[in-house]
């Protein structure tokens, strides 16, 4: 399982362990990552996603997975995001 947001595309960074003696060795940060199910107003339904915390607040201020989906840039999103995005303006063109 990669260490990657499935909706911010947020992945590991890389940078240096600092000892007082001012050694630097290499170090790995990794995002903060959550299993989480999403709930879309309009599919009806749930998704399980892999979401970073930062995600997961921009979801919540934007009012909703959709609405968090319809502004996202679509080379950020994974391909199961995108698919579900999909959906999602799919049958919002249907009902309007």
């Amino acid at each position: 399982m990669s260490r990657v947001c499935e909706l911010t595309g947020k992945g590991p960074m890389t940078g240096n362990n600092v000892s007082h003696a001012h050694n630097k060795t290499r170090r790995r940060f990794l995002p903060n990552l959550n299993d989480v199910t999403l709930v879309s107003e309009t599919l009806g339904k749930g998704f399980k996603m892999r979401i970073s915390a930062a995600a997961l607040r921009s979801v919540d201020h934007r009012g909703g997975l959709d609405l968090f989906l319809a502004k996202a840039k679509d080379a950020d999103l994974s391909a199961n995001a995108l698919k579900i995005k999909k959906q999602i303006a799919k049958a919002q063109a249907a009902e309007a």
